[in-house]
């Protein structure tokens, strides 16, 4: 075989494999039963060789957990080689300096046989939706009261599943059969995936998965540093200042690229939180990353190879690299920032490349009832991760985009499906209006979202969102999107981090931050804010204000 058409065998293995772990992820969504990853895909799933490289990731999937993945296989290994496994074994931890980042990520991973030999691994990720602790807040004083730790493990030996862990993780959980359905799910995909393997490998009479790995990474890595050797070659620094929850948090980012390779450095960044919003270096790294990519290589497929060029750092004991036990199950309320933070790096690296400051920062309402002092009222018990997204910043060539989540790619819960799962009433769901900030391209808008109990009962709270002190930024004379909102229909203001109850009668009501705006607003297409005035994205009064545009009048 020439080498020309050996390449062109090497890629149609490899978009094979893509579709093999496209199947796996589609089976852990359709079989779970937590709505988060039902319906918002909040997921990863991976095939791997035996040195623990991730060969190629699902395009469904979020960065959190696909970076992180690609990461924790090579820890489970050292605990479990791969030489000494059996068929039917399947290993678990949901560490999350080893893991995804907090308690609620499980990562299984199994060894893949064919004809009775190892040959690869795969792996997937979701989130629970509780394994008990103080539940899914940032109140915890230390990882243990987060919630049940699992070191690594084998949740199945030679086909054998561990029903003393099973018995564990129901009898800590509020949602015993929701977390139980979930982790049969986790299984079932990565049993599709090693039968999937195998079936690929006898069609391509394939009996080692090597020298396709070192094709797929070599050329990933080499395809990678060819790109970063495109941009200027220098040390830029940015700063960020956003929420926190007992003190405002700067993160500060220093970027070098050099010889085809960059790193960036948190160090300058703040200390560790008293409370769970700290991330693992692991989780800070993966959305680093991933921002990064975006910008410098979007097009090459994510593997080992893809990810070497980028290195992040650091400090131990700072909010991007908390130690164990520091509380961390809300991690994502710093690591979704850390792409705005590495973006602004690249644009004085490269003036017009990137966009201005989205939202980033999901805005999940974990909520609850029928638990501790509300049990006895006979209120329902559930509990319930609701995930809504803000507005992302408006790119140099348009607008940024309405209610999306970037980076997470989470997708937004579905009225219907939180109703028909827990006792709630969505009272409004709709887009904010005059959020986006201006600018010659206007950035994406928020959301007004009102949410009440549907049995006149208390709502229990662990709010975890930012953006409410420290908008998005704008950029080259954009504007800066709206603040976020969080407070009861009433009027009373909520704290947008912390456990609060929201009382009967009451409705709960969130504006989620907007985008910021690039570019000089007096530059922007007057027929572009006539269209948002028909649709009701921006007023009268903010056109005017913003743009100097009049409603009706035909200059600006």
């Amino acid at each position: 075989m020439t080498d020309a058409l050996e390449r062109i065998h090497l890629q149609i293995m490899w978009d094979r494999l893509i579709s093999v772990v496209e199947e796996q992820a589609q089976t852990l969504m359709r079989a779970a039963f937590s709505p988060i990853v039902r319906e918002s895909g909040d997921i990863s799933a991976g095939i791997f060789d035996l040195e623990g490289r991730m060969m190629v990731q699902a395009v469904t999937g979020t960065p959190g957990h696909i970076n992180t993945m690609a990461a924790s296989v090579r820890h489970l290994i050292r605990h479990f080689p791969p030489g000494e496994a059996r068929p039917g074994d399947l290993w678990m931890t949901n560490d999350p300096w080893i893991g995804a980042g907090h308690l609620n990520d499980f990562v299984l991973v199994k060894p893949c046989f064919l004809d009775g030999r190892v040959v690869g691994l795969n792996a997937c990720t979701s989130h629970l939706a509780d394994i008990g602790g103080r539940s899914f807040g940032p109140d915890a004083a230390d990882v243990h009261e987060e919630g049940m730790f699992i070191p690594p493990i084998k949740l199945i030996e030679g086909g054998t599943i561990n029903h003393t862990l099973m018995t564990l993780l129901r009898a800590n959980s509020r949602v015993p059969v929701q977390n139980e359905g979930d982790l049969y799910a986790l299984i079932a995909c990565c049993e599709v995936g090693e039968e999937r393997l195998a079936d690929m490998m006898r069609e391509f009479t394939l009996t080692s998965l090597a020298g396709l790995s070192d094709h797929i990474i070599n050329t990933s890595r080499e395809a990678t540093r060819e790109r970063l050797r495109s941009w200027p070659s220098g040390t830029w620094s940015n700063e960020m200042m956003v929420d926190g929850y007992e003190f405002e948090i700067r993160i500060a980012a220093s970027l070098t690229i050099a010889d085809g390779a960059l790193t960036i450095d948190f160090s300058g960044s703040s200390p560790a939180s008293r409370y769970g919003i700290n991330c693992p270096l692991t989780y800070s790294q993966a959305y680093t990353v991933f921002g990064l990519k975006c910008v410098i290589a979007p097009d090459i497929p994510n593997n080992a190879g893809a990810l070497e060029p980028f290195v992040v750092l650091a400090p131990e004991g700072s909010i991007m690299n908390a130690t164990k036990p520091a509380p961390v199950v809300m991690r994502h309320i710093v690591g979704q920032l850390l792409p705005d933070a590495a973006l602004g790096c690249l644009h004085r690296a490269r003036p017009g490349s990137v966009p201005a400051e989205g939202t980033s920062v999901l805005w999940d309402l974990p909520l609850r009832g029928g638990f501790g002092i509300y049990h006895s009222s006979g209120q329902t018990r559930f509990a319930l991760e609701m995930v809504h997204n803000g507005g992302t910043g408006a790119r140099p060539s348009s607008d940024g985009l309405d209610a999306t989540a970037f980076p997470s790619g989470v997708i937004g819960t579905q009225v219907e499906l939180a109703e028909s799962v827990a006792p709630l009433i969505v009272w409004r769901r709709e887009l904010r209006p005059d959020s986006g900030g201006a600018g010659c391209h206007r950035g994406g808008h928020g959301q007004i979202i009102e949410i009440g109990s549907s049995e006149n009962a208390t709502l229990q709270l662990a709010a975890a969102l930012d953006r409410i002190t420290y908008p998005p930024r704008g950029r080259e004379g954009g504007h800066d999107g709206a603040r976020g909102i969080l407070c009861l229909a009433s009027g009373r203001p909520l704290n947008g981090k912390g456990e609060q109850d929201i009382p009967p009668n009451e409705t709960l009501r969130m504006e989620t931050p907007g985008g910021g705006g690039y570019g000089d607003p007096a530059t922007r297409d007057p027929a572009l804010i006539a269209a948002d005035l028909k649709s009701g994205l921006v007023t009268p009064a903010a056109a005017e204000r913003d743009y100097g545009y009049r409603q009706g009048s035909a200059s600006t």
